[in-house]
């Protein structure tokens, strides 16, 4: 007699199945409605396929399209296999790599023969099509086990180098496992699928972009063609994604940031940003908020070197873990004579900071500490370098020269919870202040690779819990949520993510609590019984870095700021020459009130001028003509709005200060 399987359901149930059988199985036997519905299944936890066969025993969850996470991942996996296929079919002798799927949609990277050359934009009509009859034809998507020598031979034979060099790379005792698309094209691939081309929705995808990538994302390797695309669950999620992308784009912080005259970035400076002064007004107004909302909260401002030997960073365990993306220096005079080496390589290596910490333990470990003086929390707007790829640089979100609102909090194991707590508070009026309401709090577990103990990593993980517990924050309306191996190589973190005003998310804010660095680097305390002991350090910071967190305030206002944070708060317009000395005189008692102000004096016509400072986000247009100086009024054009408000020049003076004052002085 055959040996059952038995097959556990989230509702605590079993089924006792033979071997052989499904999850697709399991749920026709349940109903045809589930049986229908059904799209994949979680067995032992593990996202499968779902007509691939049980193993043994298991717990059994199915997956259906209101699983959303899941479907999202699987049709997006689907959509790339699916254009892999669309473009060999029209591209015959094409080569395909790899095509994951990402946040909202897939790409696939080709290698396009040498007469075709790389693909480009206008090709993306065709190859869409081509999917589409692809999904229409709901061809099975069947998932085999194959032998390496076996696989190898076959890619060779189809002229497909790069996935035979990738599979006799992958390690010796990986299976290797394929998915048919129908019966004439196979992908390699872990998996898993739906069980065909159909269950995708064919109007629910669009190819966005064709750029170009590297086999393995090194610039030595062959250069590719890498198609993108978005793909969702039904075309109502496709037409609202493109409407955010649509609104995305007019929100780019890198047009917007031109329109305003705020910064640039050229080629000398890879990485770096260029601030103009209106830009570095914003910047000032955003630190010295930041400073007081620091200093109210009882943290020292410090100030670390740029440049460290690389020997500490070793110490600190950040030279094993960083150096690919740390800026090495020689610390020798150069030879600028012209003859022999520039350098000879006998001086000591020194790096540029990539991050603050160990600078703050250095400062800690000043003189001897006592347990009470603890909790001692030092911040450092700290300027930071880090040798980013340049394919990875985007605008002032991903950048190499960054300044983060760092600070460093050193504390006893008693006092941890109500530090952390007192963090998320801090944290939570800052975002509010600055217009995000609305954040998700996730918890980042033990990475595979890690520093210390696992009674360690159990006590860190745990104490962060009960922080977040304690601040009433552990629930759905803050998104709590635990990522498994997502911490950092020293220790588990809180992440802060923001949505912004078109529902974007963003990684800011994040606290982690340490216990490796301060050994690695001998910090100590002495403690109430006269012994050392060895301080916890909690690594905090709120916006994450000033350049991406600005980067996301004109992106989620739109560059129409607050007007505490606004560069220019006003301008003082004249409708006629006539004008020009009440226009000074305005502008006069508004800049002595604390209002940046400036004036516009050219002889231009009222709308253009009107027209021109609302594209450059300038909050309050003042016009004033030969009656508004007769009478000692303004006529006030607020961003925005069509209606025109004539006031006095007192009334508005008194409105604007009121309406200037950052939130946390009112």
């Amino acid at each position: 007699m055959t040996d059952l399987y038995a097959i556990t359901l989230p509702d605590g149930s079993v089924r006792e199945v033979a071997p052989g059988s499904t999850p697709a199985d399991i749920a026709a036997a349940i109903g045809p409605g589930l049986a229908k519905a059904a799209i994949a299944a979680r067995v032992d936890g593990e996202l499968r396929d779902i007509g691939r066969p049980f193993e043994g025993d298991a717990q059994l969850a199915l997956v259906t399209s209101r699983d959303e996470p899941d479907a999202l991942e699987m049709a997006r996996h689907d959509f790339a296999h699916v254009l892999a296929e669309a473009v060999q079919q029209l591209f015959p002798g094409t080569q395909i790599t790899f095509g994951p799927s990402t946040d909202d949609g897939f790409y696939y990277d080709f290698a396009p023969t040498a007469e075709r050359g790389p693909f480009t934009d206008e090709d993306l009509p065709a190859i869409e099509e081509a999917m589409r009859g692809i999904i229409r034809a709901d061809k099975p998507l069947r998932r085999e086990v194959w032998d390496r020598a076996t696989l190898i031979s076959r890619w060779k034979q189809q002229g497909e180098s790069f996935k035979a060099q990738w599979a006799a790379e992958l390690p010796g005792d990986e299976p290797l496992t394929v998915y048919w698309s129908g019966d004439d094209w196979l992908d390699m691939c872990r998996g898993p699928h739906l069980a065909s081309t159909g269950k995708l929705d064919p109007d629910a995808f669009k190819l966005t972009r064709v750029s170009g990538a590297y086999w393995r994302g090194d610039q030595n390797n062959p250069q590719l063609s890498r198609i993108y695309g978005t793909g969702w669950l039904n075309k109502k999620q496709l037409g609202e994604h493109l409407v955010r992308l649509e609104e995305a784009a007019k929100r780019d912080h890198r047009r917007i940031g031109q329109d305003m005259d705020l910064f640039h970035l050229q080629s000398e400076a890879q990485g770096s940003v260029f601030w103009h002064p209106k830009g570095f007004i914003l910047w000032r107004q955003l630190e010295a908020y930041m400073r007081r909302r620091l200093d109210a909260a009882g943290y020292a401002e410090i100030k670390t070197p740029q440049l460290m030997d690389v020997r500490q960073w070793e110490r600190s365990g950040h030279w094993g873990k960083y150096s690919e993306n740390m800026f090495a220096v020689p610390d020798e005079v150069p030879n600028a004579e012209g003859e022999g080496p520039v350098l000879h390589g006998k001086g000591d290596m020194m790096a540029l900071k990539p991050m603050n910490c160990p600078a703050h333990i250095l400062v800690f470990k000043q003189g001897i500490k006592s347990y009470r003086d603890l909790p001692i929390r030092m911040a450092e707007f700290g300027c930071c370098h880090r040798n980013e790829p340049h394919g990875a640089l985007h605008g002032i979100m991903r950048v190499r020269q960054f300044t983060q609102d760092d600070a460093h909090i050193f504390v006893r194991e008693d006092q941890l919870i109500d530090e952390v707590k007192a963090f998320c508070d801090l944290l939570d009026s800052v975002y509010r202040d600055l217009g995000f309401d609305k954040y998700a709090i996730k918890l980042a577990l033990r990475p595979e690779k890690r520093f210390g103990s696992e009674e360690m990593w159990d006590w860190s993980e745990q104490s962060l819990r009960d922080a977040v517990k304690a601040s009433g924050r552990d629930t759905a309306a803050y998104g709590w949520e635990e990522l498994e191996g997502e911490g950092a190589f020293y220790a588990p973190k809180l992440e802060f993510h923001l949505t912004d005003a078109i529902g974007r998310t963003w990684q800011v804010g994040t606290i982690q609590t340490d216990t490796v660095l301060p050994e690695r680097l001998d910090a100590s305390y002495v403690g109430a019984d006269g012994e050392r002991h060895r301080p916890i350090m909690l690594h905090r910071a709120i916006l994450g870095t000033f350049e991406r967190f600005i980067g996301i305030l004109i992106e989620h206002y739109a560059g129409r700021f607050p007007l505490w944070l606004s560069p220019v708060q006003a301008v003082v317009a004249t409708i006629v020459s006539d004008a020009d000395d009440y226009a000074h005189q305005v502008a006069d008692k508004l800049a002595k009130a604390g209002i940046r102000v400036e004036t516009d004096l050219r002889n231009e016509k009222i709308n253009y001028k009107v027209r021109e400072h609302s594209l450059a986000k300038v909050p309050n247009l003042l016009v004033v003509g030969k009656r508004e100086a007769e009478e000692g009024t303004v006529a006030l054009r607020q961003l925005g709005s069509d209606r025109q408000q004539r006031m006095t020049l007192d009334d508005l003076v008194a409105m604007l200060v009121k309406d200037a004052t950052p939130p946390d002085l009112r």
